[in-house]
């Protein structure tokens, strides 16, 4: 049993957090992502008091849910939209400017779970506010040194120019953060994972937040209803394949 389990998500709010606490170690991290949740910690204490000036008074009247464990429980909140933004692993949009810029010049290449660290790193950089906390990250390494966490990568020579990492359960991807240091390199990172984690048995990713940068590379709302019985249904994505490819092949 987890503090997640005595969630009821359908009753939960959609457009705000559905809980407030608990703890951030690796085994909670993926317990919530199996139950369709995802943390947004607060950047400081400023960040908390505002979480609880906001919905204090849902938590009170038990609208949102406060979990056991932590000194504070407003500086980890839980979130599980109602709809959720997913993409079919193949459906990630380039456009037909990419896709020819990577077929005729673009020499990039692109790998998985060869660089998760580096891609965590420059995903947390100059974010503000700062969500990608120390305590996150630690547990975010636990679980991709377990298999679970996954990160794409793109490559410029010896460069790191693009990013994306998330948590994969059962056939779902959920897709936390991404970064670009060329016009374009975190497009091509999604598609790429995209397309490794399809090959391993995959069949969903999700985007978490909807809006219209996820619209343009795919996304389209699917009720969480829906989302939560794909996270519990099919088979079990394998390990992905992190071999180094050229770019050019997903123009």
């Amino acid at each position: 049993m987890t503090a997640f389990d005595a969630l009821d998500l359908r009753l939960a709010p959609g457009d705000g957090p559905v809980a407030f606490g608990g703890t951030l170690g690796a085994e909670e991290l993926l317990a919530a992502y199996r139950r369709g949740l995802f943390p947004l910690p607060a950047a400081d204490l400023y960040a908390s008091a505002y979480n609880e000036a906001v919905y204090g008074g849902d938590v009170e009247a038990g609208r949102v849910a406060l979990l056991p464990g932590g000194p504070d429980p407003y500086a980890l909140a839980w979130w599980s939209p109602d709809p959720r933004p997913v993409i079919a692993p193949d459906g990630v949009r380039l456009g037909g400017r990419l896709a020819r810029r990577l077929r005729n010049r673009l020499g990039w290449r692109t790998s998985a779970d060869r660089a998760f660290g580096q891609v965590l790193a420059a995903c947390a950089e100059g974010r503000q506010p700062v969500w990608l906390t120390e305590e996150l990250a630690a547990a975010l390494v636990r679980l991709h040194e377990l298999g679970v966490a996954h990160s794409g990568e793109v490559w410029e020579g010896e460069e790191l120019v693009g990013g994306v990492f998330g948590v994969a359960v059962g056939p779902v991807l959920s897709l936390d953060s991404m970064f670009h240091r060329r016009p374009d390199a975190a497009r091509v990172a999604v598609a790429d994972l995209g397309a490794r984690f399809g090959a391993a048995g995959g069949r969903l990713l999700d985007a978490q937040w909807d809006g219209p940068h996820v619209r343009s590379l795919g996304a389209v709302p699917m009720a969480r209803s829906r989302y939560l019985g794909e996270l519990s249904g099919g088979a079990v994505a394998g390990a992905l394949d992190g071999t180094l490819l050229p770019a050019a092949r997903l123009g």
